[in-house]
């Protein structure tokens, strides 16, 4: 049996790996071939998986299966292989329309990591709670930058990006350090109370928070958000956290009717977006939801092209958008970002964006791979879960019918094309092609 792992290079900060080299060595010791083509970014050299016995070959055409983290190029796919990777293809992005075209002409075999999932539909492959963690410091990183920039003394203009940290713990001890400095100095009058919110409480919001929980902070419901803007100077000794479930983010449209998360799911169109009133008391927004076009928005471009023409803008400083769908739940996310050039400021009045955290308007943090810039620790995390389905994916039989292939379910309703044929569950890819 024979594996193959493509290296990334979608961009110079995508060093991350599907299986880290101790989890390499595991398989070759069962007995698996594993070759991967050689790279300079990646986070482990291509010597640490030399010495574990693996192949380093620029050429993968022997590996029947291949693995991958993000996107692959069109030229890359050869004839009736079967490749497993990110392929953001499942909301019909326009983007990667010609990618899913390209393998259905070669009759390739598509598996897609955010598909494997149990029989409660929870996600069981993926880098969420890094892309929070990271998101999390990158959003800290930007308030810091923005307030310095409004002549605004803070102890969050002491924090770096994420990637710019030797390891995650130390990025944890610097905020940590930070939420030493609030409960002694205090936050400036002129910027508190800090509330943050976050939209979802997945894994993703859940990796958010815990960078978020370093800091000395209170929890209050989001009925409970107007009473602590008027709150007293002791705001400044802690900040604020607030987390949006559904029921909160959304309302029905007929008054009669009460809220029901199912039918949220099923009905969407039988909802409309209340967070607006919740939106005006934040100091940053933490957007941590899936989302597509059936669903409400949460931020739209009417609404802050209306709260920053008023002589009193909103205290709204950053939006990290960590889930970063374009044109998406939060509208001016209008192009992703990247860890070199992370954020920019939307002008709401006109309608336009400024690289940087200077200029009128919210700065928003749209970093569309921040898991790269915990690279380390999001390679081990996701080898570690990824290993235990690599057996069963080297043995399954891909050239008979999907019901006899051989995978169980939490992987088999994870393969968009078999054979260059969309599977049942995905048949509705077929309008976006």
């Amino acid at each position: 049996m024979r594996i193959g792992i493509r290296r990334e290079d979608r961009n110079e900060w995508e060093r991350r790996v599907p299986l880290t080299p101790y989890d390499v060595g595991k398989l070759i010791e069962d007995g698996v071939e594993v070759w991967l083509q050689p790279s300079t970014i990646r986070v482990f050299s291509d010597e640490d998986y030399r010495r574990v016995g693996a192949v380093i070959s620029e050429d993968l055409s022997s590996c029947p299966v291949i693995l991958a983290v993000k996107e692959i190029p069109i030229g890359y796919f050869e004839p009736g292989k079967t490749y497993i990777f990110f392929s953001h293809t499942i909301k019909g992005q326009d983007y990667n329309m010609p990618l899913l075209k390209r393998m259905m002409e070669l009759k390739c075999n598509l598996i897609d990591y955010e598909l494997v999932i149990d029989d409660k539909k929870r996600r069981l492959i993926f880098f969420g709670r890094h892309a929070g963690l990271a998101g999390m410091i990158g959003s800290l990183w930007a308030l810091g930058k923005r307030l310095e920039w409004e002549g605004v003394p803070n102890s969050f203009s002491r924090i770096k990006m994420a990637h710019e940290y030797q390891n995650l713990e130390d990025a944890k001890l610097c905020i940590s350090d930070i939420g030493d400095r609030i409960i002694k100095e205090g936050i400036p009058y002129v910027i508190a109370p800090i509330i943050c919110g976050f939209a979802g409480y997945g894994n993703v919001s859940q990796g958010a928070q815990e960078i978020f929980d370093l800091l000395p902070f209170e929890e209050i419901a989001p009925a409970d958000i107007s009473v602590v803007t008027g709150s007293s100077s002791t705001a400044r000794y802690k900040i604020f956290k607030v987390v949006f479930k559904e029921e909160d983010m959304v309302e029905p449209r007929d008054a009669e009717d009460s809220f029901e998360l199912q039918d949220y799911y099923q009905n969407p169109h039988k909802y409309r977006s209340r967070f607006e009133e919740y939106l005006q008391h934040l100091t940053i927004l933490i957007n941590c939801i899936y989302w597509d076009a059936r669903y409400p928005r949460l931020v739209t471009l009417e609404y802050l092209r209306k709260v920053y023409s008023t002589p009193h803008p909103p205290p709204l400083r950053v939006i990290g958008d960590i889930s970063c769908d374009i044109d998406g739940s939060v509208q001016c996310t209008v192009k992703g970002t990247d860890p070199g050039n992370p954020v920019y400021v939307y002008d709401a009045i006109e309608g336009t964006v400024t690289d940087g955290w200077e200029g009128y308007g919210p700065v928003v943090m749209a970093v569309d791979n921040l898991p790269c810039e915990l690279a380390l620790e999001a390679s081990c995390f996701f080898s570690e879960v990824l290993i235990a389905f690599i057996p069963d994916l080297l043995k399954a039989d891909y050239d008979v019918p999907l019901e006899e292939i051989g995978l169980p379910g939490e992987l088999r309703r994870a393969i968009i094309l078999h054979k260059g044929e969309l599977t049942p569950d995905y048949k509705y890819l077929g309008k976006y092609l």
